[in-house]
């Protein structure tokens, strides 16, 4: 990723709100991030912390109603992804972004082939011949791992293991040459053993195709591995970012360390016991105007309650929106 590189995506002031009954629900509010070109970066948080919504935001891919995305601009190759029209949109959503969604067994089609499921977009969006499109999902599978492509083409997704179905994903993700790839969870249904091997399947495509990529997960273990820079997210919106190692040896945010605390070591002793994190994430009905975290939080103050934090620079490309300051171990005089 070189430096200074201007970002393949650019998202600003992000808001989503569900109209739901008896009211809203802010899943996200004022997301602000970019992406790197050649980037893999994490995104982290337990779940309804807003990681999967914000994502799905950038690319419409919510229903609407009851979704509503209500600010915010999401900059790619110049045009803000909010504003364009549906078939500009549609373009963009599988051919020039590619989405991995969490559970390939509902995201492919029982009754069509996985050749002519990872056909569709070649046809779609590069416009190639049934034949070209064929040859070139071949390719596909072999890329990803998957033996006697050629056969497998034919086969149903019922006919693959879950490991083999989210290779597929992956296959129908990257056949247009995506310059992004959100991939949501993808490893979370597959047992550790295929999750490790989706993992390196995935940086060596990264390496190999030069694209960047999104990655979200609640584990910590796994961006520790791939990511460049995580995200963490909390009630909807990021409380810290940081270079992957940074984050890892100079948490800011109260709730990192929290998750951090709930990683097991390998170097652990037998008795120990993993920490938990207290009480459950918020479910925001109105604009944040306090700190989520504060119910939760050992070291909150009057402040916490009283005004939601903005995001303070405590370190280079880091910064974490937290009013108690972790190098000082005091409130921060602002």
């Amino acid at each position: 990723m070189p430096d200074g590189a201007q970002p393949v995506l650019d998202v600003r002031d992000l808001k989503t709100v569900f109209k739901v009954r008896g009211g809203e629900v802010h899943a996200v509010n004022n997301v602000s991030f970019d992406l790197k070109p050649g980037e893999l970066l994490g995104v982290v948080g337990e779940s309804g912390s807003g990681k999967s919504v914000t994502m799905m935001s950038l690319l419409g891919l919510l229903p609407t109603p009851p979704a509503d995305v209500q600010n915010g601009s999401v900059t790619f190759q110049g045009q803000d992804l909010l504003k364009v029209n549906p078939e500009t949109l549609r373009s963009v959503r599988g051919g020039k972004i590619g989405f991995v969604f969490q559970d390939p067994m509902t995201s492919l089609n029982p009754v069509y082939n996985v050749g002519m499921q990872i056909m569709e977009p070649l046809r779609k969006h590069m416009g190639l011949s049934k034949s070209a499109a064929r040859t070139r999902a071949k390719e596909l599978l072999e890329l990803v791992g998957i033996p006697d492509a050629e056969r497998r083409l034919k086969d149903y997704p019922h006919q693959f293991s879950g490991g083999m179905r989210q290779r597929v994903m992956i296959a129908i993700a990257l056949a247009c040459d995506p310059q992004v790839l959100i991939a949501d969870e993808p490893t979370t249904a597959l047992d550790v053993t295929i999750q490790a091997q989706i993992l390196e399947l995935m940086k060596d495509l990264q390496d190999r195709l030069g694209m960047a990529v999104i990655w979200i997960t609640h584990d910590l273990g796994v961006v520790a591995g791939i990511a460049d820079r995580v995200l963490v997210m909390y009630g909807g919106q990021i409380v810290e970012q940081a270079p992957t190692r940074e984050l890892f040896k100079n948490p800011q945010h109260p709730y990192t360390r929290a998750l951090l605390k709930t990683v097991p070591s390998v170097r652990g002793q037998r008795e120990d016991r993993l920490a938990i994190i207290e009480g459950q994430p918020p479910i925001l009905g109105a604009q944040p105007t306090a700190c989520p975290f504060r119910d939760r939080c050992d070291v909150a103050f009057d402040r916490c309650a009283r005004e939601n934090p903005a995001r303070f620079i405590v370190g280079p490309a880091h910064d974490a929106a937290c009013f108690y300051d972790a190098n000082t171990g005091a409130p921060r005089d602002v």
